[in-house]
């Protein structure tokens, strides 16, 4: 339930990036990577239509140029005990940002937390076991960050994923 398909488009990074340039054979073992982070090089190799040494100098250079950042499971956050799902929404004090980083990642629950531009200042995906416990996050843990102005909480009814 908790997953993204990966889909990475043949252009090179934005001005500014330092990534690797990808090719289709490097896109290619990120998407079949993506579908199932527990593939054999093996069975990279096969999928991708490549040697089994060349799939494994490729990941090796993926995971070297950071590219690739790790491997993980896709859990059911229902069926793990996590069946309330919100987005919160938070305004910050704008010199407190670096402050109110590092406080939002000891946050217990926050399954994703990014800072944007525009309307709200950071989206943080929120995932606990009902709605009291969302309610202790979000007053308890997020109010009482020094810096927090205000809150906007999104309950998630249903989701699906990409891909």
């Amino acid at each position: 339930m908790d997953h993204l398909s990966l889909n990475i488009p043949p252009t090179s990074p934005s001005p500014g990036h330092s990534a690797a340039p990808l090719d289709a054979i490097d896109r290619a073992i990120l998407r079949e990577l993506s579908a199932d982070g527990r593939l054999s090089v093996r069975a990279l190799a096969e999928r991708v239509r490549i040697s089994r040494s060349n799939a494994y100098a490729r990941l090796e250079r993926l995971i070297a140029d950071g590219v690739i950042t790790g491997f993980s499971a896709r859990i059911d956050p229902v069926r793990a005990g996590l069946g309330t799902t919100a987005y919160v929404l938070v305004n910050i004090d704008q010199h407190s940002w670096r402050d109110v980083s590092v406080k939002m990642r000891e946050v217990p629950y926050v399954q994703h937390l990014a800072f944007v531009g525009g309307d709200v200042d950071l989206v943080m995906l929120v995932r606990t076991p009902d709605t009291a416990t969302l309610r202790d996050v979000v007053l308890a843990g997020i109010h009482a960050i020094t810096g927090v102005r205000s809150t906007r909480t999104w309950i998630v009814f249903e989701e699906t994923t990409g891909g």
